[in-house]
């Protein structure tokens, strides 16, 4: 299996940034220790606070399978359950 890339962009709702945003940094140190996690970055849009997107780097797709099956990602759901008004999640290979 190859490399898969993931960029993932979450729209919170207006109300509950702060409460997300410490949720998604909760997941940065322990989703770092994963076997298989190569880079794992959270970003803030400048212009809307509300915009949060993940770029993350994984040795293949059972890595990134595993990960979303961690305690701290089942958590991290849990967290945010009716706070995040839109999400997209792009898995892509590296094609050049």
């Amino acid at each position: 299996m190859s490399l898969v890339t993931v960029v993932a962009k979450l729209v919170v709702k207006e109300d509950a940034v702060e409460t997300v945003r410490a949720e998604l940094l909760k997941l940065i140190e322990p989703t770092h220790q994963e076997v298989g996690c190569i880079e794992y970055r959270l970003h803030q849009d400048n212009n809307d606070t509300n915009v949060f997107i993940f770029y993350e780097n994984w040795e293949n797709l059972a890595c990134l399978e595993q990960h979303i099956a961690t305690l701290h990602y089942r958590n991290y759901i849990a967290a945010v359950d009716g706070l995040i008004e839109e999400k997209i999640v792009h898995k892509m290979t590296r094609i050049a």
